[in-house]
């Protein structure tokens, strides 16, 4: 399963990976905001391309806050549902289809932030291919701005077996819903399948399974 078609696949429930996805959004676009504040100074308006927005966790929150939101994302089925999103919410996002690799030539100009968030940069499976993406993401960024990327600390994981991570229950929509990934280490790569399972009341349990691939980033060798 591509990666394309792992998130296309994953969109209408993405949300059920967190506990609270909307209180999520609102505590990591604040984070951004005081990072970016940090950085930046004080500014209004201040122009954001969010690279691997997915559903919009981040790109909702920011656009919440009053930052013109750009956003791409290699599924169009998150974009999709992204867009959906902000339309009920009232906000104003520029959303895209477009592979991060890609992000000078689908915008074309200059931000005051790039973000790349939720673990998206390991989805790329080559040094090579995450330094094009990087050097695309310097060319968005204007001079003077700030380019956030997030990832997960690989260098803290046991690889010595193949590893569950639950994402916990919830009932929503009438259903009980239960996610959990599993993962599959084949270094420097490993598999991840996703599974939501759910059950409803006099129906049989109903599984899907999103298969996808990450490169286990060695962070400090990359960012030191």
């Amino acid at each position: 399963m591509s990666t394309e078609d792992f998130y296309d696949a994953l969109a209408p429930f993405y949300h059920l990976v967190y506990p609270d996805w909307e209180g999520s959004s609102a505590r990591q676009a604040a984070g951004l905001d005081a990072v970016i504040r940090a950085e930046l100074g004080d500014g209004a308006g201040r122009t954001v391309l969010d690279v691997a927005c997915g559903i919009g966790t981040q790109a909702l929150g920011m656009a919440a806050l009053g930052y013109a939101v750009t956003a791409s994302d290699i599924s169009a089925g998150a974009v999709r549902r992204l867009r959906d999103e902000a339309a009920r919410r009232g906000l104003m996002i520029d959303a895209r289809v477009a592979d991060m690799r890609d992000a000078w030539d689908a915008h074309g100009r200059m931000f005051d932030v790039v973000l790349c968030a939720d673990n998206s940069l390991p989805h790329l499976l080559t040094d090579g291919d995450i330094l094009a993406a990087l050097r695309g993401f310097l060319r968005c960024t204007a001079p003077g701005g700030v380019c956030v990327v997030s990832i997960r600390d690989y260098d803290a994981v046991d690889w010595r077996n193949a590893r569950i991570h639950p994402h916990g229950v919830h009932q929503r929509d009438g259903a009980r819903w239960v996610l959990f990934q599993v993962w599959e280490p084949r270094p420097p790569l490993y598999d991840t399948t996703l599974y939501v399972m759910e059950d409803r009341p006099g129906a049989e349990i109903h599984t899907r399974a999103m298969r996808g691939t990450y490169y286990a980033l060695p962070w400090r060798d990359w960012w030191s």
